[in-house]
């Protein structure tokens, strides 16, 4: 038979591996928990509806700013 020491080193790490087990375990689940129930807040596509319009709006913007000086020029001659 197995000393009383040994017997109680045994109990020891049998109860230490046995709480370390459940506290990993619900720390894991918590985490989980947290991850599973976050809704991810909705992102918008590269070319997204905002996206687009924006660069609509840049690129009248640039045509308008190009143009200008033929627009004046043709409106001057009376077309």
């Amino acid at each position: 038979m197995i000393s009383v020491l040994a017997q109680e080193r045994l109990l020891g790490a049998a109860l230490g591996s046995i709480l370390t087990g459940v506290v990993i375990f619900e720390q894991r689940k918590s985490i989980y928990k947290s991850i599973h129930h976050s809704e991810p807040q909705p992102t918008e596509p590269i070319f997204g509806r905002n996206s687009r319009q924006e660069f609509a709006h840049a690129w009248n913007k640039s045509v308008d700013n190009t143009f200008v000086p033929v627009i004046e020029y043709l409106s001057s001659r009376g077309w």
